[in-house]
């Protein structure tokens, strides 16, 4: 019985995630600008990454009774490099002045680096 629970419960995981990561495709090729689609690809698609790699932990946990450690490692892994990597994505296309959409109202980067060396 619980291991029905468990398994159902990595599977829902898994397809949550795998919901995330397409809207993430979707958002990366729908979005106007850099800016845009690197919010698409940082947020959604890291979020789909770790829902379904922790969908897949908890299935093997009900499924087979072992804790997969690669897993848990890979969990981590997506949870640091993702966000960081799309916030030097953002920063380096600001630094090269790739342009924005219309849409964008503020430029709050702009006041925080007035008087600093890029």
């Amino acid at each position: 019985m619980t291991e029905t629970i468990v398994i159902s419960i990595g599977i829902i995981l898994v397809l949550i995630g795998a919901l995330f990561s397409a809207l993430a495709a979707i958002g990366i090729l729908k979005l106007d600008d850099v800016y845009s689609r690197a919010h698409a690809a940082g947020k959604a698609a890291t979020l789909g990454a770790m829902l379904l790699l922790t969908g897949v932990f908890i299935y093997f946990i009900g499924k087979e009774g072992y804790v997969n450690f690669q897993l848990l490692i890979g969990i981590l892994f997506v949870f640091i490099t993702g966000p960081l990597a799309s916030h030097m994505i953002l920063k380096s296309a600001y630094n090269l002045k790739s342009p924005a959409s219309k849409r964008l109202k503020l430029d709050e980067v702009k006041e925080d680096l007035k008087g600093k060396k890029l």
